[in-house]
Formats: structure tokens, sequence, C-alpha cells
């Protein structure tokens, strides 16, 4: 079969090796797949399937330092997930039966129960059975914080099939954004990664949480699936149908050809990599100080870090050598015995060739250009009035009629807090910024009080969004922002909690939102609305970051960090809440409502880079825009990125009405949603419209973007004094 592309030369700095018990776990393996149903008379594989596919040498290349009986135990899992995932296909996709999969998906939680003294079903078939045994065999030599994390991953590799089962039945193909985040669930890498864990050491957990550790695992599972998105584009689309492969969603979203499709993939893979190497080198040692982490927690992040690196190297190994995947003329010539070590990467010598050429080529490929070209923009280059293209936006636009009530209230409120006094905003620029016209699209049935409360959340995010970069960038003064960070985290105390005495215009202001909006709150509530607030002033820690470092982001991590330091999860926390318990919080956690969520703020956020990108790149200086990114990725001039990114919003619209007018009905009936609970979600959807068209209402109206009031006051000016914080 002619391959419908050559394969890209792809970047991998780390050697692999061979675990020596690889024998041993292919007998092991053949053995247990037998024993649990896989193989004879399964209608799915039989041995010599199994021996074909060989996840004894994928586990060893993928797992080189583990001992014998770890390797069998983690080959036995990578034996179960894909016989899950072969015996899903052949069973509920290719009859496209989504009942039937929906029913064998709800039962296999129960054969990973927390408490290893509960009781699992009896086992009606191999998939059940392989898990059952499986769970029992690992999890009491782990701890219960990984277990929950592992349990969790492996539900969503599960449930996330549905979504893909979905996508067939509509012949409907996704698009990247929401590819990438969905493909991480489905193609089971932060599951592998919990499998790391347990063949090197379990990540403390006062860290697993964190920004970096998430970071390092997203990065590792979307290297991990775009490897396997190249290496399985014959099989999946030309054979098998599927249309959940990285390389076709380029296809299409780009209409460019296969090759080119396969070429941006790799460009990713391979930023996805550097991204993975800066935070593990940059990030991770800030939080085992910042954490005070002791020498054997630095140690287990270390070898769990350097475990992802040999999965990585593994992984490509297997590709290069399982008749799983097209690899023909592609096959490792660096045989096992061969070069390893430190700094060995350095003799392959066709990675040097194409890094020479990628330096002296066209700035469209990404290589090892594309890591320096992140560290190398010039900022406050002038780049004229910013580009409006023609939005689309279905949605009618209502005002609250009490919005000049609200522009009128605003200034005091502003001046009582302080906001006004500290050097950054004015009277000038808050009128500019008409906050209140925001919230009146956002919220067109909210009271006056109501209204005035939205406003002055907007007036207050806004303001403090404009205040980390513009005193805290420009002093390069990190420390001082996680100290102001943390100050604003103590001026949302929950139960018990002392009152903080407030130093600053931010912190005045918080207060004061917090005490009117938490007043009525359940604990659990108050905690929501509080971590909400938190991300949002993280994430601008990281935008300080990246300023200091002069670094222009990844573009698959800018779009996920923008929607924190948009400050939309406040937005919505809140605008959840006004629906109250008719809509179960399992329903808003479901993929299909999580995934509208992210195609409205993906859509506001995306809005926000095109009508600001004169202000913060010219007049700022600012890096964090998304086409500034595309960019500074695909190395295209300015409406050439504005046209990807006007592209991908309008993407991200049609998806958020695809979610509503296909999955949600189905969401009704997975969760049995009464009349009651079916209305809170309209009502939610409606609310979200609302976020989006008042969105866009606003940006074109306000002068906070156009070129004239950027001309006369965006220039910007800088307090004559740090802010004074507290002693102690």
């Amino acid at each position: 079969m002619t391959p419908p592309f050559e394969l890209p030369h792809f970047y991998m700095p780390y050697p692999a090796r061979l675990n020596p018990h690889l024998d041993e776990v292919r007998a092991h393996s053949t053995a247990w797949a037998r024993e649990m149903g896989m193989l004879e008379g399964s209608g799915i594989w039989d041995r010599a399937d199994l021996e074909a596919h060989d996840y004894g040498l994928l586990c060893a290349c993928t797992h080189p330092d583990c001992d014998g009986s770890a390797l069998s135990l983690i080959t036995d899992w990578y034996v179960w997930v894909f016989f899950f995932d072969d015996h899903f296909l052949d069973m509920y996709k290719r009859t496209q039966d989504r009942a039937a999969g929906k029913a064998h998906l709800d039962r296999l939680p129960l054969f990973m129960p927390l408490d290893l003294a509960a009781p699992v079903p009896e086992p009606q078939n191999a998939v059940e059975a392989g898990l059952a045994d499986l769970w029992a065999r690992t999890v009491p030599t782990m701890s219960a914080d990984w277990r929950g994390r592992f349990a969790v991953a492996t539900e969503h590799l599960l449930n996330e099939s549905l979504w893909e089962l979905s996508n067939i039945n509509e012949g409907r193909i996704a698009n990247p954004v929401e590819y990438i985040e969905m493909r991480r669930k489905v193609g089971g890498a932060p599951w592998s990664a919990g499998l790391v864990e347990y063949a090197t050491a379990e990540v403390p957990t006062a860290v697993a949480e964190s920004r970096p550790l998430r970071v390092l695992m997203e990065t590792f599972s979307d290297a991990v699936h775009l490897r396997n998105d190249l290496f399985s584009y014959q099989r999946e689309v030309e054979d098998e149908g599927e249309n959940s492969n990285g390389v076709l969603v380029l296809e299409t979203f780009f209409g460019c050809t296969t090759q080119e499709a396969a070429d941006t993939v790799n460009d990713i893979l391979t930023s996805r990599l550097h991204q993975f190497e800066h935070t593990a080198l940059t990030e991770v040692p800030a939080l085992a100080l910042e954490k005070g982490l002791t020498p054997d927690q630095v140690a287990a992040v270390a070898a769990y870090t350097k475990g992802l690196q040999d999965w990585q190297s593994g992984g490509h190994e297997w590709h290069l050598r399982s008749s799983r995947y097209m690899n023909e003329g592609a096959v490792s010539d660096s045989p096992w015995h061969g070069l390893t070590g430190p700094g060995t990467s350095a003799a392959d010598v066709r990675a040097l060739l194409a890094s020479a050429a990628v330096m002296g080529a066209p700035p469209t490929p990404f290589g090892q250009w594309g890591r320096l070209r992140a560290y190398a923009h010039v900022p406050f280059q002038k780049v004229g009035p910013s580009l409006l293209p023609d939005f689309h936006m279905p949605f009618p636009l209502e005002l609250s009629p009490h919005l000049d009530g609200a522009r009128e209230r605003l200034p005091d409120w502003a001046h009582r807090m302080g906001i006004l006094e500290e050097g950054v905003w004015d009277e000038d620029k808050l009128v500019a910024n008409d906050l209140p016209l925001c919230a009146a699209g956002l919220d067109p049935d909210a009271t006056a009080e109501a209204l005035d409360l939205s406003s002055q959340w907007l007036a207050w995010g806004t303001y403090a969004d404009d205040y980390y970069p513009l005193v805290f960038g420009h002093r390069r003064d990190l420390a001082g922002a996680k100290a102001a960070s943390a100050r604003l985290s103590a001026c949302m105390p929950l139960a018990g909690e002392p009152l903080p005495v407030p130093a600053t215009g931010m912190e005045r202001g918080l207060l004061d939102l917090w005490a009117r909006t938490t007043a009525e709150m359940t604990p659990g509530q108050q905690a929501a609305v509080k971590r909400t607030v938190d991300t949002m002033t993280a994430s601008w820690l990281w935008e300080l970051s990246n300023q200091l470092q002069n670094r222009v982001p990844d573009p698959v991590d800018y779009l996920e960090m923008r929607r924190a330091t948009f400050g939309s999860d406040l937005t919505l926390s809140l605008c959840r809440m006004g629906h109250g318990p008719a809509i179960p919080q399992q329903v808003y956690d479901s993929g299909p409502v999580r995934s509208l969520e992210n195609a409205a703020i993906d859509y506001a956020c995306l809005l926000n880079d095109v009508f600001s990108y004169q202000k913060e790149t010219e007049y700022e200086g600012e890096i964090h825009n998304a086409v500034l990114v595309v960019q500074n990725f695909f190395g295209v001039d300015y409406p050439t990125a504005l046209g990807v990114v006007h592209d991908l919003m309008t993407q991200r619209l049609q998806h958020f009405e695809h979610v509503v007018a296909h999955e949600l009905p189905v969401v009704y009936d997975d969760f049995a949603l009464l009349a009651e609970g079916r209305a809170a979600m309209e009502a939610y959807v409606a609310d979200l419209r609302n976020w989006m068209s008042g969105i866009l209402n606003w940006h074109r109206s306000v002068d906070r973007y156009k070129a004239p009031y950027l001309a006369r006051r965006a220039h910007g000016f800088l307090p004559d004094r740090p802010p004074a914080l507290p002693v102690g």
C-alpha cells in the first residue's frame, strides 16, 4: 500500500534504551491475555495479532529501568488498554451502537474501587476480567492519592471513546483546539503518566496538581498522541474510517495537503517537546523551592520526569518497529547496543543536518529555529491599527436597562477602593474601558444591584490584569507579584480565616467584592469562587515569567492558559451558581458541557486578542496575544496569522452551536435530566450566548482598543514607587 505521506524527521534528543526483561514479559503477557480471554475465541485477537503488536517491546522501550515483575504488570495494562480499544472499535464503533457502548463503559468504574476492601462485580467479558485483575494487582502498593488520580485518568480514557463514537456517527472532524484537548483523554497518555509513576516514583501530593507537573504530563501526552497520529494515519483514516487523527484534523482545518498537514503536526509535536524541556528546567525547580520539597521528594519528581522522557524515546522506537503502524523505510537503524549515554543524541547526523537546513531556510518550519524564535521577538514594533475581520456572531445582543446607572456609580466605587489613585488607571481610563457596557451585555436581565456588582468585578479584574505587567513586569519583580497574589488570596477568607488589612486598591476592591458576592453562598461555593480567582492570578504569574524571559509561548500552552488569564472561570463560576441545584455537578463536569464552555471561552479570548493586537504588541510590548503566537510559531505575517486566528474563532463558535444541537441532548438523556434540569441548562446556554455577543459588542464600542485613543493614552506610565505591602 502506498503511504499517504513521507514521515517527517522527528525531534528526539534522548536515545531509546531497552529493558533487559523483554523476553520474560513477552511470555508473561501472552499467557495473561489468554487467561483473561483476550485471544482465541475472543473474536478480536489471536496469538498472532498479539505477537505482531508486541506490547512487550513497547513497555521494554518505554520503561527501561524497572524490574521484571513491575514491567510484566505494566505490560499487562497496555495489553488490556489496546484490547479495550480494538474491542470497542469492533463492537460499538463499527456498528455505531452508542447505547450499548455507553452501557459497557458504565460498568468499568465498578472494577476500580478506591477502597481495597470494596467488592467488585463478576466480570462479564475479557475487558472487565482484565481490569479487575490489574486493579487488584496494582493499587495495594500505591497511595490513595495516586489511586484517585489513576482511576480518573482511566475513566477519561474509557469514557471519551463515546466522544469519538459520536463524531463517527455524525461524520464530523474536530477542530484543532477541541481535538488536542479530547485526544489527551481518549489517547490515554495521562493514564500512561500514571504508570510512569508506578515504574519510577509517585509525585508528591503537594505538587501533583500544580501547573508545572500538569504541563509535564500534558506536553508528554500531546507529543505521544501526535507522534501516534503520524504513524497511524494510514491504518486509522484509510482502513478503519477513524476521523480522530491530528493529520486529518489539520488537513481539514487548513485545507492543505496530507504531507503539509503531517509536517505541521510534527512541528507542533516538536514544540510540545520543547515546552516539556522548558518546564522541566525552569518551572519545576522553582516549584520545588516554593513548596519546600524535601530531597526525597525532589528526587521523586526528577525520577518521574526522566521516566516521561524515557517513554517518549521508547515509544518512538516502538512505533518504528511495530507492525501496527506505517513505518516502512523508517525502521530504526540504531541497534540497542549502539551509541547511548549523555550527549550521544548529537551523533545523529540527520538531526544536525535537519537543524542546519532549518536555520538557513525560510522561517516556516519549526525545528530548532522555532525554539530560538520563541525568544527572539522584538517588542514595541509598530504594527498599525488592529485589523478587524467580519466576525461570525449569530446571537442577538441584549443590554440591561440599568446600564446608565451603573456607568454613573462605578467611578465612585473605584475611587473608594483606591484603584484610580495608584498611577495605573485614572478616571479617563476607567471611562474609556466602559466595563458597565460589558456587564450589561453579559447579563441583560440583571437587577441594578447585580449589574453594579458585575461592573465592579469586571473593573477589578481588568485593572489587576493591567497592573501586573505594568508594575511587576516592567520592574522584573516576579517575587513582588507572587507576594501580591498571596495577599489577594488572603482577601478571600473562608470560614474562620482572619480578614487582612488591605494595602492596595486591588486588595481593598477584592475584599469588598468578596464580602458582597459570597455572603449567601455555601462554603463549597465560596471555595469554588476563590479557586477561580487564585487560578487567574497564578496565570498572570505565568505571563510575567514569560515576559521576563521574552518568551513567546507555545500555541497549545497559550490557548489553554489564556482561559485563565482572561478570568473566564470566575465569570462562569458565578454564572453557574445562578442556576442552583437544578443542574447536577456531574453534568457540568461532563465532556460535552466543558467542551461547550471552552468553545465560548476561546471565542471570547481570541476575540480580545484580535482587537487588542496593536495595544499589546505596539504600545505595551506584550507577547501574550494569539495573533502574535501564530505569527511566531508558523513564521507568517500579521494578516496571515490573523486569518488563522479568525478561522479558529469561527470554528470555536460553530463548535459551540454543534454541542448545543447534537451533544447536549445526549447529555440530558445520559444523566436522565428532568424538565427542570433541562430548562436550567437551556438558560445556562442562553447566558453563554449573551456572554459572547456582549463581549463582542463591548470590544467594538469601547475606546480601549481604538487607534486614536491608543495614540493618546496607551504609552503607559509607571507609579513612582512600588506598591506598599505590609511586613509579615
